[in-house]
């Protein structure tokens, strides 16, 4: 396969800040020291790399996930001469792993940089790789945060308080304000940090009442608002690359991946069969 990275940038949220994600793949390459500003939270995707670390040596292995603080000085490269490494990386702002553990904010402490979570592994690598396709923001704003929040809330030293931070007075009623600003801005929705702002709530708290009323995260149940919306145009006889732009897909590759996931086939597929009924 050869040595290759590849670097997409996700927007959390309409004009929202910046996340970037790398893909990377080494057979004998060794990253001079250096630090970052941000969290560097990797998933090992196959081989072994070692990381010189707070005076320490890691080793990793396919599925165990990496978690350097910033400022760190670090070193990477080959764990062995045969294998190479493989990983997926995101670098997040400290704020990002905040949300919902401390009312007051402050920077999570990792005393272990390598964590055995499976279930969390595969929801990171899941989530890099569905946005290093596609970048939408709404969805990334949807999935980051929850995610690096459930990280820091598993694995850090930080005293967790989850009965503050997950406390939403009328969740439903949130939700329902939520719902409606997404279908009605389907186009170019809004950020998840601006609603919850107008709502005197924190993101966490906003996604945490949106999953439990509605089932599933915004991104998601505004993705299914647009098949729904698609699959109306598709009956009139449009074609799919014109009806993704017209409910907000980024391009018909988007729209497809979602019909299919939602009603089992591909938006032309449905169309045809449409079309065959109707003569």
């Amino acid at each position: 396969m050869g040595e290759h990275a590849a670097w997409t940038r996700a927007r959390l949220g309409r004009c929202g800040p910046s996340l970037d994600l790398l893909t990377a793949r080494f057979d004998k390459h060794v990253y001079a020291p250096h630090a970052h500003e941000e969290f560097t939270v990797g998933v090992c995707v196959s081989g072994s790399e070692v990381i010189d670390y707070r005076g320490g040596h890691i080793r990793t292995g396919p599925g165990s996930i990496v978690v350097l603080a910033p400022g760190e000085v670090h070193t990477g490269g080959p764990g062995n001469a045969t294998d190479g490494y493989a990983y997926r990386a995101l670098y997040a702002d400290p704020s990002l792993l905040t949300e919902g553990i401390t009312p007051a904010g402050g920077v999570p402490h990792f005393r272990e940089p390598l964590i055995d979570d499976p279930e969390l592994a595969a929801a990171i690598l899941r989530t890099h790789t569905e946005l290093g396709t596609c970048p939408d923001p709404l969805e990334a704003e949807s999935r980051l945060p929850w995610l690096l929040t459930a990280l820091a809330r598993r694995h850090s030293t930080t005293p967790s308080t989850p009965s503050v931070s997950d406390l939403v007075p009328g969740a439903d009623q949130v939700a329902t304000v939520v719902r409606d600003r997404l279908a009605d801005e389907l186009l170019d929705p809004p950020s998840l940090a601006d609603l919850a702002r107008d709502l005197g709530l924190s993101r966490y708290q906003l996604l945490r009442a949106f999953r439990t009323t509605m089932g599933l995260p915004p991104y998601a149940w505004l993705a299914q608002y647009r098949v729904t919306r698609a699959r109306r145009l598709l009956d009139t006889g449009l074609r799919p690359a014109e009806v993704a732009s017209l409910v907000g897909f980024a391009d018909q590759a988007h729209l497809t991946r979602w019909f299919r996931r939602v009603l089992g086939v591909t938006p032309a597929a449905y169309r045809n069969s449409v079309q065959d009924v109707r003569h």
